[in-house]
């Protein structure tokens, strides 16, 4: 899950990411600050360019031609299940979120500082498990796996490929935007859905993630520029699969 702070006061914004972070840190989420920034259009474009599921929190007052409520709105459009937090001065203006249709989870006063940190680090928590309860209710569409001490929760349709690591036992899953490293074996994976194909030894791939493979070589091109291998046993079967 990815977080996302819009706060035009930079120490308003470098506080609300210090609590964020350190949460993050301690509870070993499976999340991260994606993009912390004053510009709304930033976060709008960084949504239009990637797929996200969302935990935002707004400043609704950001001295722009956007205020984060008309932001909140505009991110619905991109991440219809996002988590919106609107932090405000103004609790008089939060009556703008139903004029917008803004479903919140949450209005924290930024003056109040003895409750600020305890508001935010709440709605991260409750984001964090909304999340993993909806993967849990689509995990036939899921790949979920512990890592260390995080859970990991990846949509099968993000994965690019799995391959063996270097280290005894452990595979690594490629998705576009991470690599994760995780005891288990390829013939644990290769089963979990149709999309998934044995190529090599050492790499099951996702078939609808493939741009395009070279005969020659046995090179597995990747839609994000990755390559892996196909081997001379496996290669006349993808062929036929991706046909």
């Amino acid at each position: 899950m990815e977080v996302f702070i819009c706060e035009d006061d930079p120490q308003q914004k470098e506080r609300m990411r210090t609590y964020i972070e350190n949460y993050i840190m301690m509870e070993e989420l499976d999340m991260k600050v994606a993009l912390s920034t004053d510009d709304p259009n930033e976060i709008l474009t960084y949504l239009s360019d990637n797929r996200v599921n969302g935990l935002y929190f707004l400043d609704v007052d950001l001295n722009h031609e956007k205020t984060g409520i008309v932001l909140g709105a505009e991110i619905r459009k991109y991440d219809p299940r996002g988590a919106i937090v609107f932090v405000t001065s103004h609790s008089e203006l939060t009556y703008l979120t139903f004029l917008y249709k803004v479903e919140a989870m949450d209005y924290i006063i930024k003056d109040d500082f003895t409750n600020l940190q305890q508001r935010i680090v709440d709605c991260v928590k409750t984001a964090g498990e909304r999340y993993l309860a909806h993967s849990e209710d689509s995990s036939s569409t899921r790949f979920q796996i512990k890592s260390g001490d995080k859970m990991i929760s990846e949509d099968y349709k993000d994965i690019l490929f799995f391959e063996t690591s270097s280290k005894l036992h452990k595979i690594i899953m490629h998705t576009e935007k991470r690599q994760v490293e995780f005891y288990g074996k390829l013939k644990e994976v290769e089963g979990l859905d149709e999309r998934f194909y044995r190529c090599h030894n050492s790499y099951v791939v996702n078939k609808d993630n493939i741009k395009s493979v070279d005969k020659k070589t046995r090179e597995v091109h990747m839609i994000n520029g990755e390559t892996c291998f196909a081997s001379s046993r496996y290669l006349k079967g993808l062929s036929k699969a991706l046909q």
